[in-house]
């Protein structure tokens, strides 16, 4: 048997970290069998499903690098499939027609809950006579598509990851509707639980691998499965992703999207590195830092949890610094370039190409973000904004004394050895202290009394031409 699974986005929305996640977990599973991993788009909300989301969902998981095996299949193509398999079920007499209306079933709900009963519908239009659906025609009606469950009905099956799963049919909420009202004889706009089985079916799917909020629906899907005389693919539900808090990750929670991710900062990698691990341990001796390609090799269900997997921002900055640190500096400068571009920060990428790899070298050990680098390196590409400390500093005693005999004494070509030779020079002909010396630089160059290496700072504003200017902008300092 050839391992074929999917991922299944609805493009309602941008590509969400747990959609992503549960991408991962299935192109894992695919490729340590060396089988199929399957994209769907679930697009038949109509109302919602925009073309923008589509093409977010494409972006997101090959910026990921879950490369799928086959052309992506979209279901809005596929309806006159699910209307001719849904017309299969009617002639079987496993499926019928329901012509309650939305104040007859609000009033049905309403006798429930005054009952304390759990709604349900009641299957009250499960065997209507030829006269009594003529009738509700008459009155203008329009039916919905519901699927017989029987209430005495048990549904098993061996869950990947939570081992056996059983529910009762009277649990399932009675009859299932699975085509919206439609006039007459005409089939609706089928439905999520049943659309999702004929794809299923028709492409051969062998372990539908999805969150555990769908575990609700498989013993409705399963019910499908035998009526329309199918093999049942394996289930596995993986755990949610939760915030701090232990509830389910949410837009509530801020960034939840993959591309907000990566507006942020985070490299592909260290993200599909984190979301593996959220929810599968690795064993041993794998450390918590790996490919994809190395993860698949180890990956298994028998180490993904049954718990939810609480999302931990300070463990993801920390791979993702380890992602940063690790990489060629030629590599974090082709990542760096459009951060500063998006910054609105100037620069010649073909011309300052060595320039901006020496000042990716003086950040990128600092780096936990990409977009960290943006206020790390303001003062290497634009004008100086002097926060108040570099200010007081500029105006105590020695500051304005060293920075002149800088100026009057700065050698050239400036190298890290003049430098340092020439601050000694300035710190014994002035007889200043070097602290002094060290911050007044740092406040002048840089504008600010924190921040990356002085010296490779100076040797950088230096090439561009700019320590002079700093220097005498620092002396006119009110």
């Amino acid at each position: 048997m050839t391992v074929r699974v999917r991922i299944a986005p609805s493009p309602t929305g941008n590509l969400h970290i747990g959609t992503a996640r549960t991408a991962v977990f299935n192109w894992l599973f695919a490729r340590h069998h060396g089988g199929k991993f399957i994209l769907r788009i679930e697009d038949t909300d109509l109302e919602r499903s925009k073309p923008e989301f589509t093409q977010n969902i494409f972006e997101g998981l090959t910026w990921l690098g879950l490369n799928w095996d086959e052309e992506p299949v979209y279901q809005t193509a596929r309806m006159s499939l699910y209307r001719e398999k849904i017309q299969e079920l009617l002639d079987k007499g496993l499926a019928y027609r329901a012509y309650d209306t939305p104040e007859e079933l609000d009033a049905m709900r309403e006798a429930q809950k005054t009952k304390n009963e759990a709604p349900r519908y009641d299957n009250r239009h499960r065997n209507l006579t030829p006269e009594q659906e003529a009738a509700y025609l008459a009155e203008g009606r329009k039916p919905v598509i519901r699927f017989k469950i029987d209430d005495d009905r048990e549904i098993s099956w061996t869950d990947l990851v939570r081992g056996t799963v059983t529910w009762k049919g009277r649990d399932l909420g009675g009859d299932m509707v699975i085509a919206r009202a439609a006039e007459g004889e005409a089939i609706g706009q089928p439905l999520y639980n049943f659309v999702v089985v004929i794809d299923d079916i028709d492409m051969k799917i062998t372990h539908v691998i999805r969150g555990e909020d769908h575990i609700g629906n498989t013993p409705k899907q399963i019910l499908l499965y035998e009526a329309l005389g199918a093999a049942l693919p394996e289930f596995g539900h993986t755990p949610l992703i939760l915030n701090q808090a232990g509830a389910k990750l949410s837009k509530r929670d801020g960034v939840t999207s993959i591309s907000d991710f990566k507006d942020m900062g985070y490299t592909a990698e260290a993200i599909a590195n984190y979301m593996t691990l959220l929810g599968w341990s690795p064993p041993e001796p794998m450390t918590e830092i790996f490919s994809l390609t190395e993860a698949a090799e180890k990956f298994g269900f028998d180490r993904v949890n049954k718990a939810g997997a609480k999302f931990d921002w300070d463990k993801l900055n920390w791979i993702n610094g380890q992602y940063i640190h690790a990489m060629p500096i030629d590599q974090v400068t082709d990542l760096l370039i459009p951060v500063w571009k998006s910054a609105g920060y100037v620069l010649d990428e073909k011309n300052d190409r060595a320039w901006l790899e020496q000042v990716s070298a003086l950040v990128a050990p600092s780096l936990s973000r990409l977009n960290e680098a943006v206020d790390m390196t303001r003062y290497l590409f634009q004008s100086l904004d002097y926060t108040d400390d570099a200010k007081a500093q500029m105006q105590q005693d020695g500051a304005a004394t060293a920075i002149k005999a800088i100026l009057e004494s700065m050698p050239s070509p400036l190298t890290e050895a003049a430098i340092q030779d020439l601050i000694k020079q300035v710190v014994k002909e002035q007889n200043l202290k070097k602290g002094v010396v060290m911050k007044s630089l740092r406040a002048a160059l840089t504008g600010a009394l924190q921040g990356p290496d002085l010296v490779q700072s100076w040797l950088l504003l230096n090439q561009k031409g700019h320590d002079r200017d700093r220097f005498e902008q620092a002396l006119s300092i009110d």
